[in-house]
């Protein structure tokens, strides 16, 4: 049997799709601290670039966590653009703000500007653009990766190529996007993508199992330290835990190792709000999770400068912990207490 997308593709924007099929060299940026979607994502852009006769090169300012290394291309992903490729074409993948791609934007900004592009997301709070950019937004979408395996079938890619190498980038994101089909964004059309990736090869099992199933020992010692502080406010309806920049240097982990932390959290059985307070060099990283049909998790974080999803969002809050800590918790109660009365 095979599965057929074909229902789905009028989806794609003829610009964008217009526009990656026509790239002879395409810069395809990551957005910082990356994660499953927005590599998995940029590894299968610059795919379908390559099949279409183009070039690419993929770009993130983070380096890559070594989460992710079973991901066949990452090898030649960089930290800045070739400077001596005349790039034709900007793609920005998974990112709800154009901030969000790190300090590569800023050491890059007149690049970027001149560029023609492509912008292909599905955060709700990605406020699109103007002028040479092609936007494909869809918030419907449980991760970017399911949008841009559409894209590669409605611009003639097989899902086979690369020897499986596409099918497993693109599972990949969707994974981590909806925790193996558990969020309750993974939608009909969601599944039957993920059915056209299994079907050309995509191995759902092991990448399940290694973006949710295997951590090493020094990640487990750091979710410890950051489980044994947790809180808990108004009944338990909003609790959080604080990840200082000790407990990094204490359990020999990175930023990268606190993947997951907050999920962990969220299972408290009344939490309607559910928050890590990480320490970032004078500033605050929070990552927010909430409750089906309760708090939108993007109307607390864009309190902040921050965006996402409605159940799970994320900022970066200009404070040290302890005030950032009391800013967002303020916002927190208030609507979490808001949702339940």
């Amino acid at each position: 049997m095979t599965i057929e997308l074909g229902p789905y593709l009028a989806a794609v924007p003829d610009l964008v799709a217009g526009r990656i099929a026509g790239a002879r060299e395409a810069l395809i940026i990551s957005h910082e601290n990356p994660d499953a979607d927005t590599l998995g994502a940029a590894l299968a852009i610059a795919r379908i670039v390559e099949f279409h006769g183009g070039r690419a090169t993929t770009v993130c300012s983070d380096p890559v966590p070594p989460l992710y290394a079973f991901l066949a291309g990452l090898e030649a992903e960089r930290t800045d653009p070739e400077p001596s490729t005349a790039y034709d074409l900007l793609v920005i993948v998974d990112c709800g703000s154009l901030d969000r791609v790190g300090a590569v934007g800023q050491r890059h900004a007149a690049l970027f500007e001149r560029l023609p592009r492509v912008v292909i997301d599905h955060h709700l709070s990605n406020p699109g653009s103007t002028g040479t950019s092609a936007d494909w937004i869809d918030p419907a979408s449980a991760a970017t990766c399911e949008m841009v395996t559409l894209l590669a079938t409605r611009l003639g890619v097989p899902l086979t190529a690369a020897d499986g190498a596409l099918a497993a980038a693109l599972m990949a994101g969707i994974v981590m996007d909806t925790a193996t089909f558990a969020h309750p964004n993974a939608t009909p059309r969601t599944l039957l993508v993920a059915a056209a990736l299994v079907e050309a090869g995509a191995p759902l099992s092991e990448i399940s199992r290694r973006l949710y199933r295997t951590k090493p020992d020094a990640q487990l010692r750091l979710f410890g330290r950051v489980l044994e502080r947790l809180e808990g406010a108004d009944g338990g309806l909003v609790v959080w835990s604080s990840l200082l920049e000790g407990d990094l240097l204490a359990t020999g982990t990175t930023p990268a190792d606190s993947e997951g932390i907050i999920d962990l959290l969220s299972q408290a059985q009344a939490a309607e709000v559910a928050i890590i307070f990480k320490e970032a060099r004078g500033e605050t990283r929070i990552s927010v999770r909430t409750r089906p049909g309760g708090v939108d998790a993007t109307v607390l974080t864009g309190r902040f400068g921050g965006g996402g999803h409605a159940r799970a969002a994320g900022a970066t809050v200009g404070l040290p912990l302890e005030p950032a800590r009391e800013a967002v918790l303020a916002e927190a109660r208030r609507l979490a207490v808001a949702v339940v009365r």
